[in-house]
């Protein structure tokens, strides 16, 4: 298992080959999806109460020659003296399709908080090659065979120069710089899972990832 650390949330990940990942917002039918989107739900510039926790910033997908490695970003970008987004009401799922039809996925990975009485818990279920649900507190390596699973409070590892973009978008002139990181320095919350490549391996070698929120009452 990788060791995850706040500081390291992707450590290893540049000398391993991703894989091919599509993104979705489901209450707007879009294929793509970033932080403080959409707007009018999760941004603090538009809605003065937005929801944080329902806010999927990143989906990053890698892995080793046994292994496949899946992390969902939510929650951020905040500063790093603010707590971790462990909301009782969210429903979070990893969808993997690997029939080459694309949105219609064969697996999904489901975790929740603050499941079986635990404040600060976290269940997941549906991870290939576990048997039966793996849950436990956050911050912690959660293991069950060759299946592991940690949810907590990491820095993003999103890397964008926002002034640049928005100069751009102003001014119509890139405007990019290489050592501008409008995420450096922040934080947001995560859950990792890891399991075996063979767990889902169909050989047409085709995998598509894609993750979704979904709170009590609503989708997002």
């Amino acid at each position: 298992m990788t060791s995850w650390n706040r500081k390291a949330l992707l450590g290893g990940a540049s000398a391993l080959l991703a894989a091919g990942i599509f993104f979705a917002a489901a209450d707007r039918g879009a294929r793509a999806a970033d932080h403080l989107d959409p707007p009018a739900r999760t941004d603090p510039a538009v809605d003065s109460t937005p929801d944080k926790a329902a806010d999927i910033a990143d989906v990053y997908t890698w892995h080793t020659g046994t292994d496949l490695v899946i992390a969902v970003t939510f929650a951020g970008p905040q500063a790093t003296n603010l707590p971790a987004a462990y909301d009782r009401d969210m429903l979070y799922t990893i969808n993997i399709s690997n029939d080459d039809v694309i949105f219609t996925p064969e697996v999904q990975i489901r975790f929740r908080f603050g499941q079986n009485g635990q404040a600060s818990g976290v269940q997941f279920t549906g991870i290939p090659g576990s048997n039966g649900a793996i849950e436990g507190p956050v911050e912690t390596d959660l293991r069950q065979g060759q299946v592991a699973a940690r949810a907590g409070l990491f820095d993003d590892p999103f890397f964008f120069d926002l002034e640049g973009f928005r100069a751009t978008r102003a001014t119509g002139a890139l405007s990019f710089r290489g050592d501008r990181n409008f995420f450096a320095g922040q934080n947001l919350t995560a859950a990792v899972v890891q399991f075996p490549r063979s767990a889902i391996d169909t050989g047409s070698g085709k995998v598509r990832i894609w993750a979704t929120s979904a709170r009590f009452g609503g989708n997002i």
